[in-house]
């Protein structure tokens, strides 16, 4: 199955997941997801991930999700650039989740990274999502 929108996809799985309190849900591999991953885990929104073949051959990422005290980590986590509309930012011009109590996520030319290392190297990018 293709999907147009890998990136929403693995941010809707990992909302139903929360939803449905599983500890943890599956996704097919890709590196940008693999990479957004990371930067979840390193800021501290998943317990991890791992990447396995499945039955077919295909590589598929296992997102362990974290709760605190029976809640989710994430309480909201949205898309901001859509293949319909993407949306760039300079890194002076990318605002704070939540006063920096969130994160955005952005594809720099250094990889993908959180707002806070985006600004630290200074360098803007595409804004993939905001985590909060």
């Amino acid at each position: 199955m293709s999907v147009n929108d890998p990136i929403g996809d693995l941010l809707t799985r990992i909302r139903n997941g929360q939803a449905a309190r599983l500890s943890a849900v599956k996704s097919p591999a890709s590196k940008l997801r693999t990479s957004v991953l990371e930067v979840l885990k390193r800021e501290g929104y998943i317990r991890d991930y791992s990447v396995s073949k499945n039955d077919n051959g295909h590589a598929e990422v296992n997102v362990e999700l974290k709760y605190a005290e029976g809640q989710p980590v994430i309480r909201e986590i949205t898309r901001v650039s859509k293949p319909g509309r993407r949306v760039y930012s300079q890194i002076k011009d990318v605002q704070r989740v939540y006063n920096g109590l969130g994160i955005s996520i952005l594809s720099t030319p250094r990889g993908v990274l959180s707002d806070r290392e985006a600004r630290d190297a200074n360098v803007g990018g595409e804004i993939l999502c905001r985590v909060f």
